[in-house]
């Protein structure tokens, strides 16, 4: 495994994606500050300073793109929550990849496949988690809730080196697992942790919104919701 280490870089995603061709599959690139970090429909990330997590996986599985590729923005989630629960937490995912502690967002997760030329060339999967922060700079989210580790443990500092090790190698323990059998690998423990199953849902669409209650999380991983007696599947979105 190959782990680049930078102090300060715009975006991990955006290094990763820029020396894709010369870093070997499985490298991880971890920053102490990420100036220009963002998360899912090009939203911005919050930045919560030095001692978080800021972090991409270089991964080159194949020379053509799999469906099961798609899932490994929740293949992460589920690592995440196992890791977390390590510290005697018990988060929860929103779908499709959004981990929680007690309804507040603790870390968001971003996957970028990477076309040169029309030739799948990897992807990207890049996470941030709140690992160490303070309550005056959580306040200052005002769109969400948020939360970090070190608060929801009552500490002033988390080992990041620590977190980031035991987040990478439970990721690669099963990685070659997940990429010959894809969703339905995780599916139980994805659900088990999911916090919308037989909810009533609004989910945000781009500029549509779709309403309904959640039936279930289907074997490719997409949100099936249920309206007036009809299904409908959901392959993206956020839960409002």
């Amino acid at each position: 495994m190959n782990i680049v280490r930078l102090y300060e870089v715009d975006s991990t995603n955006k290094y990763a994606k820029t020396n894709l061709n010369d870093l070997p599959d499985k490298s991880v690139i971890t920053a102490e500050k990420q100036t220009a970090g963002r998360g899912r429909f090009n939203r911005k990330w919050a930045d919560l300073g030095e001692g978080n997590v800021f972090m991409s996986f270089i991964l080159k599985p194949s020379l053509e793109f799999s469906e099961n590729y798609a899932n490994l923005t929740q293949y992460l989630c589920v690592t995440l929550c196992k890791v977390l629960e390590t510290y005697n937490l018990n988060p929860q995912i929103k779908w499709p990849n959004d981990v929680l502690i007690d309804g507040k967002k603790i870390a968001g997760i971003l996957s970028e496949s990477v076309v040169q030329g029309g030739v799948f060339k990897g992807l990207v999967l890049g996470i941030g988690v709140n690992l160490n922060s303070n309550l005056n700079d959580i306040m200052q989210i005002k769109d969400k809730e948020v939360t970090a580790l070190n608060i929801e443990l009552n500490q002033e500092h988390v080992d990041k080196d620590e977190f980031v090790e035991n987040l990478t190698e439970e990721f690669f323990n099963r990685y070659e697992d997940f990429l010959k059998t894809g969703f339905v690998m995780i599916k139980d423990d994805y659900l088990n942790k999911s916090c919308f199953l037989n909810k009533e849902i609004s989910v945000q669409v781009f500029n549509d919104k779709k309403s309904g209650m959640v039936k279930e999380v289907n074997d490719l991983g997409e949100l099936v919701l249920e309206n007036s007696g009809k299904e409908l599947v959901l392959t993206m979105g956020d839960i409002l």
